[in-house]
C-alpha cells in the first residue's frame, strides 16, 4: 500500500494524552497549505511515564517543535532547556522550539485568552470573574486576567482545593496579585462566585469530546443575564456549559477563539511566517461546527 510520506517536510506536531479531541493538526496543516510551507504536523498520544523520552527525542528525530495539551502542560517544564518569560510568569507551557538542540518552552495560550477576551475588557476591568480549573490552562487564563484584564476578584473553583492553593500562592508570589479565593467545585459558594462575577471561564476538560453532555456547571438556574461565559474546551464548539450559559441569556465566548489565536502564534514561532489566519478561519469554521452536531460525533476531526 502507497502512502503519502513527505521525507523531506519539517516535522511539528502536538504531545498529549488523549489526543484524539485535538483540532491542531488540522488548523496548522490548513496553514501550510496556504502558506506554501514544506511542513507536516502530527498528534503523538503520550503516556506520563514516557513525556520525559517523548520530549527528550523531539531533536533527535528533527522535529522542529511541538504543541504541549492537557494534562502535560506544567509537568513538560521540567524537561525544556529554556522557558520563555510568559510561560515561566504562567508556570505551564503550551508550545516547544527547538532551536539548536535546545527545547525552548512557549506559552501561546496567553495570547489566545487575550484576543478571545480582547472585546470585553472594559466589561471585565475592575469586575469578580471565576475560573473553573487550577491546571495549565487555569493559570493562563489567570495570569492574563491579571496581566491585561486587572479584575478586581479571582474565584478560582476547583475539586483539588490543594491544586487551587497551589495556583494562588504562585499568583501572590510572581505577580503580586492576592486577590484569588479558593471555593471547592459543588461547594454551595460556586454559586456566590458566579452571582458575583462578571466572567465565568471553564479551564477544565469537561465536556470535551467524547464526553459532551458534562456540565461543570452545578446551578443551571442561575440568571446569568450580561455576564461573559468563556469555555477552553473547543471540541464541541458549543458545549454543555456553553449551552446552558446561552439559555440563561450570557454571552458566549467558544474555545475556538482562543484556539485560532495560540495557534498562529506558535505558527509563527515554529516557521517565522504569519499564519493566514483569516483563510484558515474561513476554511475551517463551518467544518469544525458540523463536526460538532450530534450526527456528526462518530468522527472526530483529528
Amino acid at each position: 500500500m502507497k502512502r503519502n510520506i513527505k521525507t523531506h517536510a519539517k516535522l511539528v506536531g502536538i504531545i498529549g494524552h488523549p489526543i484524539l479531541h485535538s483540532w491542531s493538526p488540522v488548523i496548522h496543516e490548513t496553514a501550510f497549505k496556504f502558506t506554501k510551507l514544506d511542513y507536516q504536523y502530527s498528534a503523538f498520544d503520550v503516556l506520563q511515564k514516557n513525556l520525559r523520552d517523548a520530549l527528550k527525542g523531539l531533536s533527535a528525530l528533527g522535529i522542529v517543535g511541538c504543541n504541549v495539551t492537557v494534562p502535560y502542560k506544567e509537568a513538560a517544564m521540567e524537561f525544556l532547556d529554556e522557558i520563555s518569560a510568559d510561560a515561566r510568569l504562567v508556570g505551564a507551557v503550551n508550545t516547544i522550539y527547538v532551536e539548536n538542540e535546545m527545547l525552548v518552552g512557549h506559552n501561546t495560550d496567553v495570547d489566545g485568552v487575550v484576543e478571545a477576551l480582547k472585546p470585553f475588557r472594559e466589561q471585565i476591568s475592575d469586575q469578580s470573574v471565576t475560573v473553573f480549573g487550577a491546571g495549565g490552562g487555569a493559570r493562563a487564563v489567570v495570569y492574563s486576567l491579571i496581566s491585561y484584564f486587572r479584575p478586581e476578584q479571582i474565584f478560582v473553583v476547583n475539586r483539588d482545593t490543594s491544586r487551587a492553593e497551589l495556583l494562588k500562592k504562585f499568583f501572590a508570589d510572581s505577580q503580586n496579585y492576592r486577590n484569588i479565593k479558593i471555593d471547592e467545585l459543588h461547594n454551595l459558594n460556586e454559586g456566590e462566585a458566579i452571582k458575583k462575577s462578571k466572567l465565568v471561564v471553564n479551564a477544565t476538560p469537561v465536556g470535551m469530546f467524547p464526553e459532551v453532555k458534562e456540565n461543570i456547571m452545578v446551578d443551571e438556574s442561575a440568571d446569568l443575564d450580561g455576564k461573559i461565559f468563556f469555555d477552553l474546551v473547543y471540541n464541541p464548539v458549543h458545549t454543555a456549559f456553553l449551552k446552558t450559559a446561552r439559555k440563561r441569556n450570557a454571552i458566549i465566548v467558544s474555545g475556538l477563539e482562543m484556539l485560532y489565536s495560540q495557534a498562529a502564534k506558535a505558527f509563527e514561532l515554529w516557521t517565522g511566517v504569519a499564519m493566514p489566519l483569516e483563510k484558515v478561519r474561513a476554511k475551517l469554521d463551518q467544518k469544525f461546527l458540523d463536526a460538532s452536531e450530534p450526527k456528526e460525533r462518530k468522527v472526530a476531526v483529528h
